[in-house]
């Protein structure tokens, strides 16, 4: 992810109260991809994007087809 997407993932992650430190790979290129981590420090982080991605998808369940509402057009026929 980029710096802007960084952002919004960073503030998705608090606004669900998932734990992680999204930054750079490269603390000194804020400019290059950004991951999600558990700790700011950048010598000892470790990587936890996929962790944080597996927390939000769990936040909001699957539904199945035909558990809620639907939307949808019915088309009459033309010769009625």
């Amino acid at each position: 992810m980029n710096a802007e997407q960084a952002r919004q993932v960073d503030a998705v992650l608090r606004q669900l109260g998932i734990p992680g430190v999204v930054g750079p790979e490269d603390p000194e290129n804020a400019s290059g991809p950004w991951r999600v981590y558990d700790t700011a420090d950048a010598a000892t982080r470790r990587e936890t994007t996929a962790d944080a991605l597996a927390a939000v998808a769990a936040k909001f369940p699957e539904e199945k087809p035909g558990s809620g509402p639907m939307r949808g057009f019915v088309i009459p026929p033309k010769d009625e």
